[in-house]
């Protein structure tokens, strides 16, 4: 079976850091690491687990919490239907624990699929629970393919999801994407 990881390493020492200096290359295997749950898990350029997403319910669950590499609940993020619109908005966790006098912590606004042609897009706005400063960010993508761009603002690149492929150029599948960033 082929490794889902890169065997070389481009990110820092530690999977608890984070480089700003260097392109990091992330491995996202859309599965669940918890049997009967959906989610997906982030390794880092090592293979070793960052990031972790579940909903521990059914596939059509509202709600599906962001886990560091321990499990520690880092964000929940819940699912919003409004007419033909679609958003989620992110609450930040402290300690594992929900604080609802926090407020939301990000909002993700889909745009109708009726305008789209074909392009799915994202409009992110980061900081909302913050009074004053937010950032605001696009998320772009085609219908159906696995790949997609994040950018700020500005138009910049800050990130680029695409579908993993070995050293050979063959595909590891439709569940396992690359994701890079790109240093700040």
């Amino acid at each position: 079976m082929a490794k889902v990881h890169p065997t070389t390493s481009t990110t820092s020492s530690s999977c608890h850091e984070s480089s700003s200096s260097e392109r990091e290359v992330f491995t996202v295997w859309m599965k669940s690491l918890v049997i009967g749950s959906n989610g997906c898990t982030v390794f880092n350029s090592k293979g070793e687990i960052v990031f972790r997403v579940d909903n521990y319910q059914t596939r059509c669950s509202r709600e599906v919490l962001l886990m560091d590499y321990n499990g520690r609940v880092l964000f929940s993020i819940k699912r919003k239907k409004l007419l033909i619109f679609r958003s989620w908005e992110g609450y930040k966790w402290t300690n594992s624990e929900f604080d609802p006098e926090k407020g939301e912590w990000f909002k993700v606004r889909r745009k109708c699929k009726f305008f789209s042609r074909g392009i799915s897009s994202c409009h992110v706005i980061l900081g909302c629970n913050k009074t004053g400063g937010h950032c605001s960010y696009k998320v772009v993508g085609l219908e159906g393919k696995p790949t997609m761009k994040i950018t700020d603002c500005t138009g910049r690149v800050l990130a680029e999801v695409m579908q993993k492929q070995s050293s050979g150029g063959v595909s590891l599948g439709d569940d396992v994407l690359s994701l890079m960033v790109e240093p700040r």
